[in-house]
């Protein structure tokens, strides 16, 4: 049995559902001890830098600040596209914690042995 899961997450301020929802089932993979992933592209890298999810709260759902945390503290990983990143000028040296700037070749490493994917 694969015991891997990804999050693929391409929205962020522009969608701030999609961005919650993205990261409750992330943390719901990793409760169900799966290897689980996030790999944010397109708008979605700005969640990588700090301080840019911090007013992001959805009614009947934690902080979006808080459920990433949670999932960087639990063993989840995050990957960031590095050319999205790279489009939005965005600086590297102000990654939150558990964020890795990856070039795609990563997630498909991740993903090779045919882990299930779920797209935000």
């Amino acid at each position: 049995m694969i015991k891997k899961f990804c999050v693929s997450l391409t929205a962020a301020k522009n969608d701030t559902d999609k961005a919650t929802v993205a990261f409750v089932v992330a943390n719901a993979a990793l409760g169900s001890d799966q290897e689980t992933l996030v790999f944010l592209s397109t708008e979605a890298v700005n969640l990588a830098v700090e301080g840019y999810a911090d007013d992001i709260a959805e009614e009947g759902f934690a902080p979006l600040k808080d459920l990433m945390t949670n999932f960087a503290e639990a063993g989840g990983t995050i990957y960031v596209c590095a050319p999205c990143f790279k489009k939005r000028g965005l600086d590297d040296g102000k990654l939150i914690a558990g964020a890795k700037v990856v070039g795609g070749a990563k997630l498909v490493e991740f993903m090779a042995g045919g882990a299930p994917s779920i797209s935000y």
